[in-house]
């Protein structure tokens, strides 16, 4: 949305002063409705934009305002209007169009309501922007959404996984009917706010229990590989109480050195005992095939 440009105030004769407008441009249309409805009902002209009237200084003075408030392209589109009534909704039309263009922006509009969702991502202030968003573009399209609908459509868009707690509190304790729209976001940010201390909280602890564990894992595993400088193998060739050492090792968070994967020990790795039981194989048959030629050389 564009920004309300003021005009500036000239000091007449006599000490008077020019009255300040907000400037129309073209995407503050909704705000600038606003606050020259404000300004009209000040100079007690706001009815002559409402109902045709015969009181000519009214209409001129209502047409007077809503002319230093609108940029020269739209004032010579509705310059030959002749009531403040025909300017101001020429100026409303063209914002929001023909009934038919109304009422279809209206539909497109209430179908993204309906279909608002807050993601994990956002915060309680980023939902309320959207929702506040929707609700004042249907307003300016004519159309007022209720409070109690606005408070209901919130809670039902929460996160069920970190909201359900405080929106079940909610429901139980306040009559949702009556209850402002202002105040249940309030109790959300609170809610929300203590939500991340926890979750800020919980996480320096995951981060401390995980370098203690990773700490204790190396201190663990240190002594496994003391034994690589002696025998030339760290499980010592599986003689005398090397062997039991390493049976009596719990081997589901040690990783084999031969075929990188965790469960057991490289003396017991199945590869090495599958390439062993190959090898032996292979020798059978070669003492098979040499016995055979010599029996056939005989």
């Amino acid at each position: 949305m564009g920004d309300i440009i003021p005009a500036t105030s000239k000091e007449k004769e006599g000490g008077k002063l020019l009255i300040s407008c907000p400037m129309r441009t073209t995407t503050n249309y909704m705000v600038w409705a606003i606050r020259m409805k404000i300004l009209l009902k000040l100079h007690k002209v706001w009815e002559a934009t409402e109902t045709e009237t015969n009181e000519v200084e009214k209409n001129i003075m209502a047409t007077a305002i809503i002319f230093q408030s609108i940029l020269v392209t739209l004032t010579l589109q509705v310059g030959d209007l002749d009531t403040a009534k025909k300017v101001w909704e020429a100026i409303k039309t063209r914002h929001v169009g023909a009934d038919r263009v109304r009422e279809a922006r209206l539909q497109t509009l209430m179908a993204e309501f309906d279909r608002l969702k807050m993601k994990d991502k956002d915060t309680i202030d980023d939902f309320v922007g959207r929702i506040s968003e929707i609700s004042s573009k249907s307003t300016a399209l004519g159309e007022n959404i209720d409070e109690a609908k606005l408070v209901k459509k919130f809670l039902s868009s929460l996160p069920r996984k970190r909201y359900i707690h405080i929106v079940a509190s909610l429901e139980q304790i306040l009559d949702l009917n009556t209850t402002s729209f202002e105040d249940i976001i309030g109790r959300l940010k609170t809610y929300e706010e203590r939500i991340c201390e926890e979750e800020g909280d919980s996480q320096e602890q995951i981060k401390l229990m995980y370098g203690n564990s990773e700490a204790q894992f190396h201190r663990e595993h240190q002594g496994d590989y003391r034994g690589r400088g002696r025998g030339g193998s760290y499980y010592n060739r599986g003689r005398g109480r090397g062997r039991a050492y390493w049976d009596n090792r719990d081997a589901s968070r040690i990783t084999c050195y031969r075929c990188d994967k965790i469960g057991h020990f490289a003396v017991t790795c199945p590869d090495r005992l599958l390439k062993l039981q190959e090898t032996q194989e292979g020798k059978e048959e070669d003492t098979e095939e040499a016995d055979a030629l010599m029996n056939d050389d005989a």
